[in-house]
């Protein structure tokens, strides 16, 4: 499984949902969601700035995480924009790569 970070902000009818039925009540919602898809919900923060709420989510694969930013966004209450997450090993694994690239230029 691989970690997704989902960059929310509430569109004007989102707020409304959720003054109508608070944050722990949109948490559970969309923890019922991500493990609907296979996944879990690592975390769930409401913020204050350019994003609302932000998610990290384990999810099966690029389909599931897919799904969810599109199908969130569909329902027309959040925008989402979606992270892959790596951790430090892929990072180290990445760089020990033979790359043959070369500059614009070169």
């Amino acid at each position: 499984m691989a970690k997704y970070l989902y960059r929310t902000s509430y569109t004007q009818d989102g707020v409304a949902g959720l003054i109508r039925e608070g944050g722990t009540g949109r948490r559970d919602a969309l923890r019922q969601t991500v493990e609907g898809l296979g996944g879990t919900l690592d975390g769930f923060y409401y913020a204050f700035g350019d994003d609302d709420l932000l998610l990290i989510a384990d999810l099966p694969d690029e389909e599931a995480a897919a799904a969810l930013s599109l199908f969130v966004s569909a329902a027309g209450a959040l925008t989402v924009s979606c992270t892959v997450l790596m951790a430090p090993e892929t990072i180290d694994a990445a760089v020990s790569k033979t790359v043959a690239y070369r500059k614009p230029g070169d």
